[in-house]
């Protein structure tokens, strides 16, 4: 099966006031760690971006949405629709410290499912999932629909909710599932 790791960087940052990939945190910037860690998983990383000069420096392939405006699940169409894969590993661009381990224990409880979102501390985290490409034509038909929601794409799909992660210490859940949408969640990002 071929792979690719997916990084979210479409949003908008409104909360954030800045764009939220390219705030320093240490010696590089948030989307550097994320790719650092996601290409650690497999080579294969792109990033989903409908502004493609601004992560040129990093080097990675960049694609944009074939529905402009429509939030993450637009993402998540392009990657799935236009990647020449079988499976797209997400992350969106406000996780610093996503963990290969998570990721690892997700794709192992894949399985013949259409994805494997998830769950930690009894909410769901989609963006942070693993999906099959077979299910583009069903997040393109939603898309087309106007219904731009993640969550409504769960009722149409198999899919596997996973809240145990075996033996992955709890201090490395805890910083996988932190996210930064405004200021005070950034500083605190520079002390975890």
């Amino acid at each position: 099966m071929k792979i690719c790791s997916v990084i979210l960087a479409g949003g908008h940052s409104t909360r954030m006031g800045t764009n939220k990939a390219l705030l320093p945190l240490g010696n590089k910037s948030v989307i550097e760690y994320i790719a650092d860690e996601m290409e650690s998983i497999n080579s294969k990383v792109v990033i989903n971006s409908n502004n493609a000069a601004i992560f040129s420096h990093l080097g990675l392939p960049i694609i944009k949405d074939n529905y402009l405006d429509q939030g993450p699940l637009a993402g998540m169409e392009a990657a799935l629709s236009q990647v020449d894969v079988d499976i797209c590993i997400f992350s969106a661009c406000d996780t610093p410290f996503v963990n290969r381990q998570v990721y690892y224990h997700l794709l192992g409880q894949l399985s013949e499912y259409d994805a494997v979102v998830p769950v930690y501390e009894d909410t769901m985290h989609p963006l942070s999932g693993i999906y099959r490409k077979r299910i583009a034509l069903r997040v393109r038909k939603q898309l087309a629909g106007g219904e731009r929601k993640v969550r409504k794409l769960f009722d149409h799909i198999n899919i596997k909710f996973v809240d145990e992660f075996g033996d992955i210490p709890p201090y490395v859940l805890v910083r996988h599932f932190f996210n930064m949408n405004n200021r005070a969640q950034y500083e605190k990002a520079k002390w975890l």
